[in-house]
């Protein structure tokens, strides 16, 4: 075997434990992407351009939380899982056992967005940029808690990258999570950032929202190449000819949407 360059660091998943009381680092993730993301949010609100006030920010913020939580829990059991739930539906509830998805989360994140902006008399689409500006920021610290607790690792590699993570083997796998955390997080957070600071959304309010959903999308398209598969999903599934993941059959559908949203936007352009 090649020799490799990296080794997985070994890190308690928990990163608290006070008696019965444990907190693990992927829930601090979670708590830190969200409390970033509201404080960029609250301090976009202070400027007088903006749709939505500071106090709007803090009840937005607890919206979301439910959206992330429900949706994301909601997604894992009907994308991943259905079978095994409908065996034991109150498990649904048991969220401490693991198993949230992305798409699902989204979902969630985009319904209490839209309530929200509904019930608020908020431009939606405005309201829906922002969030999307600052969504990059949980990704990325979500990623990396999954590489903490090393879980979601890639396929068998012979390249110096490889890592041995502890539940992977003995074989060396790509660290996928690091570059999920660098895709999604870091360069898409920059295109949005730049896109967002030349005014693009103001031009074409949305375009931060397609943006997201097409970077989001590749990213996690070609991300999945070297990602290994949920034991309980298996590797591939057909689409026509083309063998593609779950995560890759969920992403498709956002590459399609953002990009269908950009062209409509186009001739729309406002002043």
């Amino acid at each position: 075997m090649r020799d490799i360059w990296f080794h997985f660091p070994e890190i308690d998943p928990v990163a608290i434990a006070l008696g019965p009381l444990v907190i693990r680092w992927y829930a601090l993730a979670y708590m830190a992407g969200l409390l970033a993301g509201w404080y960029v949010l609250r301090r976009m609100a202070r400027q007088s351009s903006s749709p939505v006030t500071p106090l709007q920010i803090d009840q937005l913020l607890n919206a979301i939380i439910a959206g992330v939580i429900i949706g994301g829990r909601l997604g894992y059991v009907l994308f991943y899982q259905p079978a095994a739930y409908w065996r034991d539906p109150l498990a649904i509830l048991r969220i401490w056992e693991g198993g949230m998805a992305f798409h699902g989360g989204l979902i969630g994140v985009c319904v209490a967005v839209f309530w929200f902006a509904r019930h608020h008399k908020i431009p939606l689409w405005q309201l829906a940029d922002r969030v999307a500006l600052v969504t990059p920021i949980g990704l990325f610290f979500g990623r990396i808690a999954n590489f903490i607790n090393g879980e979601l690792y890639g396929r068998v590699t012979d390249l110096p990258i490889g890592m041995i993570f502890p539940t992977g083997g003995a074989l060396p796998r790509h660290p996928s999570q690091l570059y999920e955390a660098a895709l999604e997080g870091v360069l898409l957070g920059v295109i949005l950032a730049v896109a967002y600071h030349l005014k693009l959304s103001q031009r074409r309010p949305g375009s931060l929202v397609a943006l997201f959903l097409i970077g989001y999308g590749i990213a996690r398209f070609m991300v999945e190449f070297v990602r290994e598969p949920d034991a309980h999903i298996g590797t591939y599934q057909q689409l026509f000819i083309i063998p593609l993941s779950q995560g890759q059959l969920l992403s498709l559908p956002m590459i399609i949407g953002g990009a269908a949203m950009l062209i409509m936007m186009k001739g729309k352009q406002t002043s």
